[in-house]
C-alpha cells in the first residue's frame, strides 16, 4: 500500500484460502479489502477503483455475486476485470484498489 494526498493505492491482494471456489476467493479477496481500509482508517464505501486479474472469465458472474454483497448500489467504485493466463497454484483472481482515506 502506497498513500499520497490522502489516497491510497493498494496492490496484489490474493486470496488466503485458494481451495475455495470464485465465489469463495472473491469473498475473501474482498474482507481482506475492507480489514486493511479499516486499520488505514477508510472503509469500503470510499474505495475509488479496482481492478480484478481473472484466471477464468467464465467465472466473472461468481465473482459480480460476491462483489455486490460488499459494495452496496450507492457506493460502486469504478472496476475493470483482465483475464490472465496464471496467478499461481488454485489462484483465480488478484485484485489491485485505489481508495479514498
Amino acid at each position: 500500500m502506497v498513500e499520497h494526498n490522502g489516497v491510497l493505492y493498494i496492490g496484489g491482494i490474493v486470496p488466503e484460502d485458494t481451495s475455495l471456489d470464485m465465489s469463495g476467493q472473491a469473498n475473501d479477496v474482498l474482507g481482506q479489502l475492507a480489514r486493511l481500509l479499516k486499520t488505514l482508517g477508510s472503509d469500503i464505501t470510499n474505495v475509488l477503483q479496482v481492478t480484478i486479474f481473472m484466471t477464468n472469465l467464465k467465472e466473472k458472474a461468481e465473482f459480480n455475486a460476491a462483489w455486490k454483497a460488499h459494495f452496496a448500489e450507492a457506493h460502486l467504485p469504478a472496476r475493470a476485470a483482465i483475464g490472465v493466463a496464471d496467478l499461481g497454484p488454485s489462484v483465480k483472481l488478484e485484485m489491485t484498489a485505489i481508495a479514498a482515506r
